[in-house]
């Protein structure tokens, strides 16, 4: 999982653009479709020497109070938010002028019209998208990631305007020409170092489902010893989450004793860079101390064009992550960099998104994978999606009565004041990309876990702007992809191999209410039988989110300290899921 107000602009203000474009699936307005207005009002343009080709892709218009921070950094989920509209954009020819639809949907304000008067910083982002003709059939326009990550703010090659000044008075905005004059740069490729190695690798299975060349990748953390020790071979831990630029929280590197303190909103914690600074070069110490287990870690780069990474299962709508990095890039990594190369072997863990997918894997490949250590995992029982339960609840948004009805609540702290709810969050996600395109939380689960629509995009579990549930696409997501229920419907056919290997963690504060399904989960594994799953589940007290099992220190320490925890955890287990004969002794040099 990745970590309000209406605001609307009067006729006028989106009076003078030009545009030609789309339509939207999402029910944007009545019809489910964005519609071009003739009126004056903010019209957008980009220099032609920016790109030479037509473009696809949603253009988003911000407008902030403050500009300390460019408002396309203050879009967010609470009431610290800025304002945003989003409209798609298809067929833009070099030299055309675009008019921004007034109609369009916006967050936290809807309506334009209703845009309150005062002064603000206005910003304009263009989110490219390229056109994709899948296996299956279906041509789908998405933006493709392009080594950010999936950061519509961050990603190379988008176009976006210099904030500018407005005044916005008696429900009116001044005209305005908004030229996008910036376009984000390329990112570089990190540096291999002799403990840190970069592998990207090209995939058939996605290649082939994609109809374009796809590429995988990971950064390898080597043993202290692997270049002197070449007869040995190694077990593979494998960190799951989400799109890392490297392999991270490793510096040979002390902390810069002149480092300026920086406070963490999140963690409420001053100087916490300094934190971050010292944990890593602790965690090098230790790596290449005489007393740390030697294994290879490698954390996987595995962004689709709907997320920062794919979830590591194989799905409808973003192809075959699952089998890809299974059966073509952990094996390729392990013939590269001496992996034993053998499932007791390989083991995962990691925190949230993360700790979804080492739950995951384990249970959708329970012979490929010898350990799960999955820490506040995303929803792992789908009668806890968050506080939805998707089989019985019949709207996302609301608890109804016969009287009135009340908002579900969407993230908490950890004295459970709300300050955002679940339909503010989807809301904010509508504005940034219709057809489950936002790049964001909610949208690619469903991408992750749905089936396709007729038009090739994911099936809405609910209707984005209602909340109402679609009961058909909750019994696709039960027998595919409620990790929970899986298991309990497959013990009897895999115990076996889910015997020892399935640790869960989570705080019971969680901020996005993920310890619900953890507690779910609890009551299955705790009934299993012939085998007992005989792994762990453990809570913290009042813990938030990415609480992985440390009793000792806060989750501002403890979150940076998953490859120590979890290596040594498996390395103390690793006796129970290791077939007779396995070399448990070579590489604990």
């Amino acid at each position: 999982m990745r970590k309000s107000k209406r605001l609307i602009i009067p006729f006028s203000i989106f009076s003078f653009f030009l545009i030609s474009f789309f339509s939207c699936s999402d029910s944007q307005s009545k019809d489910g479709k964005n519609n071009a207005s003739s009126s004056e009002g903010i019209k957008i343009s980009y220099p032609t020497d920016h790109y030479d080709e037509i473009l696809d892709g949603r253009l988003i218009l911000l407008i902030a109070k403050e500009n300390e921070k460019e408002p396309r950094f203050q879009l967010r989920d609470d009431s610290k938010t800025c304002q945003g509209f989003g409209m798609d954009i298809t067929d833009w020819e070099t030299g055309n002028a675009i008019q921004f639809d007034q109609k369009v949907f916006g967050y936290p304000i809807q309506n334009m019209s209703d845009l309150p008067e005062g002064e603000y910083f206005v910003q304009v982002l263009f989110h490219k998208y390229e056109t994709f003709n899948r296996a299956d059939g279906h041509v789908v326009k998405l933006p493709m990631d392009r080594g950010e990550g999936q950061q519509w703010n961050k990603a190379p090659g988008n176009l976006y305007s210099t904030p500018q000044k407005v005044n916005i008075k008696n429900g009116q905005m001044p005209k305005l020409v908004i030229n996008l004059d910036q376009k984000i740069p390329p990112i570089p490729e990190p540096e291999d170092t002799k403990y840190i190695k970069h592998i990207k690798f090209k995939s058939k299975l996605l290649s082939d489902f994609w109809g374009r060349d796809m590429y995988l990748g990971a950064h390898v953390l080597l043993p202290e010893g692997w270049d002197e020790n070449t007869s040995v071979k190694y077990p593979l831990a494998i960190f799951h989450g989400h799109f890392p630029s490297d392999f991270g929280g490793f510096s040979p590197t002390p902390p810069d004793p002149n480092l300026k303190p920086e406070y963490s909103e999140r963690f409420k914690v001053d100087g916490y860079n300094k934190f971050v600074q010292q944990e890593a070069h602790d965690f090098f110490k230790e790596w290449t101390g005489p007393d740390f287990p030697r294994v290879i870690a490698i954390e996987i780069q595995h962004p689709t064009p709907y997320y920062d990474d794919s979830y590591a299962v194989n799905s409808e709508a973003q192809g075959p992550y699952g089998d890809a990095i299974t059966y073509e890039l952990i094996p390729y990594i392990e013939e590269q960099f001496r992996g034993i190369g053998e499932g007791w072997a390989r083991f995962v863990y990691g925190g949230s998104t993360g700790g979804w997918e080492a739950l995951a894997v384990q249970v959708k490949y329970p012979k490929e994978y010898g350990m799960c250590f999955a820490a506040c995992p995303d929803p792992i029982d789908f009668r806890a999606y968050c506080l939805v339960n998707i089989y019985e609840d019949e709207n996302a948004y609301y608890q109804e009565g016969p009287f009135r009805k009340t908002l579900v609540a969407g993230h908490r702290d950890y004295l459970g004041n709300v300050d955002a709810t679940l339909k503010d969050m989807n809301y904010r996600e509508l504005v940034l990309g219709s057809r489950g395109r936002s790049g964001q939380q909610w949208d690619i689960w469903e991408a992750t876990y749905s089936p396709i629509d007729q038009d090739g995009y994911p099936k809405r579990i609910w209707d984005r702007m209602s909340g109402q549930i679609d009961k058909k696409v909750a019994s696709y997501w039960k027998e595919n992809f409620d990790l929970a229920y899986i298991l309990k419907r497959d013990w009897s056919k895999n115990g076996k191999d889910w015997e020892n290997k399935i640790h869960l963690y989570c705080g019971d504060m969680d901020n996005y209410y993920l310890n619900n399904a953890v507690y779910l989960a609890e009551e299955i594994l705790s009934e299993t039988s012939a085998p007992y799953y005989n792994g762990e589940v453990d809570y913290g007290d009042r813990a938030e989110h990415c609480w992985n099992g440390d009793h000792e220190n806060g989750n501002h320490i403890s979150r940076l300290r998953y490859n120590q925890m979890f290596i040594k955890k498996y390395v103390e287990k690793v006796k129970s899921v290791a077939p007779k004969g396995a070399d448990l002794k070579s590489w604990r040099y």
